[in-house]
């Protein structure tokens, strides 16, 4: 099973769009996939009409009830969202281990649970480096983190690789001097247009760039898909439909394809 986070400082990059459509793609590859979500806007748990206030992820962090693994179809899961989240966040901010809790968690429930079903964990994250997000981290094998062709799109890839460096500095095991946080981080180039001075300008910059690994053209037909709540595979699906939008269609699968080759 591999642990894949999707994360960013800022926010408005389409992080929960990149994560909810990379679960869906996973699914048509005959994977079976359980998101974790993170955000405490629950976005990711709202797309599939769940709204939940017992055993959600606060539970992971403070336990109250038994975290809920609640099936979507047969090859997608979800741990929910809880709005509240950034409350439970101040709550454990001075415990000592409060970075690790998640991963204390995943391995005492893993058997009960039955986390071994799946392939792939996809886990949503709020626009932040906060405690919550780093024990997102901690147990990821990949991170993603869109950057989008604005004013502050470079700046907040410098300060994420920076906290991120940070925090793999300080998660160190005192004997043998090895890090705790084994994830790799990239970066996923998102909402590329390639009319605009700004994006010409961005395109030039990542060439020069080897962590950006992918880039994705602005469209609102994948902007839009949590809104829809219909994922880009399964509207390519539709035969019609794919005819007219082929070029981004399979443009998008080949970009997943790459994505794959980074998660170790």
């Amino acid at each position: 099973m591999k642990i894949i986070t999707f994360s960013a400082i800022k926010g408005g990059v389409g992080k929960t769009t990149l994560a909810y459509n990379f679960g869906q793609w996973l699914k048509h590859q005959d994977k079976k996939v359980l998101y974790v979500d993170l955000d405490h806007q629950c976005n990711l748990t709202q797309t599939f009409d769940i709204f939940e206030n017992r055993g959600t992820v606060a539970d992971i962090f403070i336990p109250k009830n038994e975290v809920q693994v609640i099936s979507i179809d047969n090859s997608l899961s979800i741990i929910p969202g809880y709005m509240r989240l950034d409350e439970i966040e101040k709550n454990i901010s001075t415990q000592s281990n409060k970075d690790m809790l998640f991963y204390m968690w995943l391995e005492d429930h893993f058997e009960e649970l039955n986390l071994n079903q799946f392939d792939f964990i996809i886990i949503d994250t709020h626009p932040d480096f906060s405690t919550i997000t780093k024990n997102a981290i901690a147990i990821s094998h990949t991170v993603f983190s869109p950057i989008t062709p604005s004013e502050h799109g470079f700046s907040s890839r410098d300060i994420l690789i920076e906290r991120f460096n940070e925090f793999k500095n300080e998660m160190v095991d005192f004997k043998t001097r090895e890090s705790y946080i084994t994830a790799n981080l990239y970066f996923i180039a998102n909402m590329v247009k390639h009319n605009t001075k700004s994006s010409r300008e961005f395109m030039k910059i990542l060439s020069k760039i080897d962590d950006v690994i992918a880039i994705i053209p602005n469209k609102e037909l994948f902007n839009n898909t949590t809104l829809e709540k219909q994922s880009i595979t399964d509207m390519s699906l539709e035969k019609s439909f794919y005819t007219k939008h082929k070029a981004f269609f399979d443009e998008y699968h080949e970009t997943n394809l790459k994505l794959l080759e980074y998660i170790k």
